[in-house]
């Protein structure tokens, strides 16, 4: 198990667009262990966000063996994945 995470290409212009917004994001990629990349709070509501860089084949924007663990066991609130900044705006409901 990989103890710590990295940042994907696109999450700084996802967060920045995520602020832009109003929104409050916490990076948390750095704590690895299949945690989501970011933690966002808009509006009253708190979203979990792993970012995977669309730029990239399919291949290399799967979930790794500690995502999947961490999104099988989750029964909190909102988790998904992102590829863009269209994405993200989606899960926080801004068009």
């Amino acid at each position: 198990m990989r103890k710590r995470g990295r940042v994907d290409d696109n999450q700084p212009e996802i967060v920045r667009a995520l602020r832009k917004v109003g929104a409050t994001v916490e990076s948390m990629a750095n704590l690895g262990c299949g945690l989501p990349d970011i933690l966002v709070g808009f509006q009253g509501e708190t979203h979990l966000m792993e970012i995977k860089d669309g730029a990239k084949p399919p291949s290399k924007r799967k979930l790794t063996k500690d995502e999947e663990k961490f999104f099988g066991n989750w029964r909190g609130g909102s988790l998904s994945v992102v590829e863009s900044i269209e994405d993200a705006m989606a899960v926080i409901g801004v068009a």
